[in-house]
């Protein structure tokens, strides 16, 4: 399934906390989406979106 980047980015804009994506959220909305974590985290990159508490590396 391809990823709607339109419907990705806004999600993770709404879920941001004092302009940060929480981890926890990143796996919600990895698992809500059906998107890796690795999708996730490199729209953040091209957001330039911080992801806060990383629970395991998996968001450098």
């Amino acid at each position: 399934m391809a990823i709607d980047e339109k419907k990705l980015e806004e999600t993770i804009r709404a879920s941001l906390v004092n302009g940060k994506l929480p981890c926890p959220v990143a796996f919600k909305i990895s698992k809500d989406l059906d998107v890796s974590t690795k999708a996730i985290g490199e729209m953040a990159n091209k957001l330039e979106i911080k992801i806060a508490n990383c629970q395991l590396g998996c968001f450098p």
